[in-house]
This record gives structure tokens, sequence and C-alpha cells, in this order.
């Protein structure tokens, strides 16, 4: 079940997937605006950092450069469905990017 906050709240998408750049390897702290926690640095090399940095770009994003800057289009779709997002934000992004929806519907 979502929150009713999860399901009224605008998800930001990119314009395509491969507009996203972001690092694929090494180590990454985001933003404050994107994750308010206490500083914490991503390992990319360590799958489940990557799932949990991309839980929160996602989630938190609040322009396309967000998603642009901290995302990248192949490490996205190797992790995608791992990612725990929002029903509504998983539903757009594969609204957007049928391969996405492909993707997870081949996992099940």
């Amino acid at each position: 079940m979502s929150s009713r906050y999860a399901q009224l709240r605008p998800y930001t998408l990119p314009g395509s997937l491969g507009e996203l750049s972001g690092p694929a390897d090494g180590f990454v702290v985001l933003p404050r605006h994107l994750d308010w926690g206490p500083p914490y640095e991503y390992d990319l090399a360590d799958d489940a950092d990557v799932v949990l940095m991309y839980e929160r770009v996602i989630r938190e994003a609040q322009t396309p450069e967000d998603l642009h800057a901290h995302l990248d289009a192949e490490v996205l779709r190797s992790h995608w469905q791992a990612l725990f997002l929002p029903r509504p934000a998983r539903a757009a992004w594969e609204y957007r990017f049928p391969e996405l929806a492909s993707a997870s519907a081949a996992a099940a």
C-alpha cells in the first residue's frame, strides 16, 4: 500500500534513458535535496548501494538534471527490477520507457 503523498506526488522523468549519463562506478555522495540523512558515500560496486541510491534519486529528483547527473542508463536497466519504488513512480517510468516494464515482466 502506498501513502497518499506517494500517490499524489509528481515524479520527475528524463526525456530519454540516453540522457542518464551519471557515474557507473566509483563512490557518490548525493546532494542534500536528494538524500536528507547523514552524509553517505554510495559504492557503485556494491549492488545494495546502487539500489538504495537509485531509489532515492528516482523518488526525490526535482529536475531532470538531478536524474542526468546521478543515474546511468545501463546501471538503471540492470537494477530496475530490484528497485523498491512507489507504484506511481514505477508506473510513470515504465509508461515512458516500456523497455523497463518489459524487463520487469521478464523477471517476474
